[in-house]
């Protein structure tokens, strides 16, 4: 019976490491594309204010 558990966890380990580089992988793309836009608002608030305009409206700014 031993043999048999570890069949089943050498058979279910390359699907749980392929999981968790996804979910790593994942996670790193959302939080670079999260931090982007974050910087890209801020200079663009920067531009906007040395040009004498108001804050920018609408969808965007809403974020």
């Amino acid at each position: 019976m031993d043999s048999y558990w570890v069949a089943v966890v050498w058979s279910l380990l390359p699907t749980v490491v392929v999981l968790g580089l996804f979910v790593f992988i994942l996670r790193a793309v959302i939080r670079m594309d999260r931090n982007e836009r974050r910087s890209y608002a801020k200079i663009e608030a920067q531009e906007r204010a040395k040009r004498g305009m108001g804050p920018a409206t609408g969808d965007s700014a809403a974020r």
